[in-house]
């Protein structure tokens, strides 16, 4: 089981991730544009810069939805490799079986 700190951490940074998504794609997207002036696209740059940290979306880490396990996740289930194992064999997910030949 992961720390409850780590946890809640990757909570508060999907949030601040989600509060700041529409701002920073239209700064993304000002100095991305080739129509933008130099000036523009520096303001657009500083204010970028100035955002938190925490509200960009490469700083979120996958976590198991049950252990908070942060390795070895599965982005399909939402699950850690242990986790799926565990829950395979009760046969709690549909369609999903020990491979066998």
């Amino acid at each position: 089981m992961a720390k409850t700190n780590m946890v809640m951490r990757e909570k508060r940074r999907a949030k601040i991730v989600k509060q700041y998504a529409a701002k920073r794609a239209q700064l993304k997207e000002l100095i991305r544009s080739p129509n933008t002036s130099p000036d523009d696209r520096a303001a657009a740059q500083v204010k970028l810069q100035q955002q938190p940290r925490d509200a960009s979306a490469s700083r979120q880490r996958s976590r198991c939805a049950i252990t908070g396990r942060s390795r070895g996740v599965y982005r399909k289930f939402g699950l850690s490799r242990v986790k799926i194992r565990e829950v395979a064999f009760r046969g709690e997910i549909p369609g999903l079986a020990k491979a066998s030949w």
